[in-house]
């Protein structure tokens, strides 16, 4: 284990190198956990094999034919079903592993999200503001935070909201009904519980100025939201 610039630090784990915080509580909320692995036998009796056979084509494993555990799910496969090394940013590795077929499909739309939807969040787009049930608004750019823990909205004033305490998020969308065309992000409406409150705050936020800039940013925002909730879920 050896420490590197940026609060960071290069840890060796079964899978692979991985490149995770210094400390724990600053790991990004769409970081997913190593699965265990399926165990190659039962630990109190290990004449009993756990997983004899590939867990996708049921090929017995042997001499010849040796078992693989895919990085993302845990389980056993042959290497014909579990070739494919795919990166895995969720797990913070820093070289693409070996993964499994469904694993892998699953991986390369997260690596879209990372490659393209994260530069997005963190750009920013400018949009009106509403807290609570106000009646005023204010003109802000919302961007997400650089360690992807935090939105910073900046205008006339600035506060931050945590996704971790982001309890529901709902796009709003305006456009043409199904046959005339697609829908365009419009807005965004939050429920978040503020530092050291156990009350749910509402915010609303709608496209202001370059719309085609804000409308972007929340179907990035959309696509965020999935994997915050499944981190969650895990």
């Amino acid at each position: 284990m050896s420490a590197v610039p940026d609060g960071k630090k290069l840890v060796r784990s079964p899978s692979g190198l991985r490149m995770v915080p210094e400390n724990g509580a600053f790991t990004s909320p769409f970081s997913l956990d190593e699965p265990q692995w399926v165990p190659d036998k039962e630990y109190l009796a290990p004449q009993i094999l756990i997983c004899p056979r590939c867990m996708q084509c049921d090929t017995k494993f042997d001499f010849i034919t040796r078992k693989h555990h895919c990085r993302r799910c845990g389980r056993c496969f042959c290497d014909k079903c579990c070739s494919q090394k795919v990166a895995l940013p969720r797990m913070c590795f820093v070289d693409p592993v070996r993964q499994c077929a469904e694993c892998s499909l699953i991986s390369q739309k997260e690596v879209e999200f990372y490659d393209k939807q994260l530069k997005v969040l963190t750009a920013g787009g400018t949009f009106l503001v509403k807290v609570d049930s106000s009646e005023k608004s204010e003109t802000m750019v919302c961007r997400l935070s650089n360690n992807h823990r935090y939105l910073f909205l900046d205008g006339e004033s600035h506060f931050e909201v945590e996704l971790s305490r982001i309890s529901s998020m709902q796009v709003l969308t305006e456009g043409s009904t199904p046959g005339g065309g697609s829908l365009r992000a419009s807005g965004m409406v939050l429920q978040y519980k503020p530092p050291g409150s156990q009350n749910l705050q509402q915010l609303h936020m709608d496209t202001a100025d370059d719309k085609r800039v804000a409308s972007a940013w929340l179907a990035a925002m959309h696509k965020a939201a999935k994997l915050l909730y499944e981190s969650r879920d895990q």
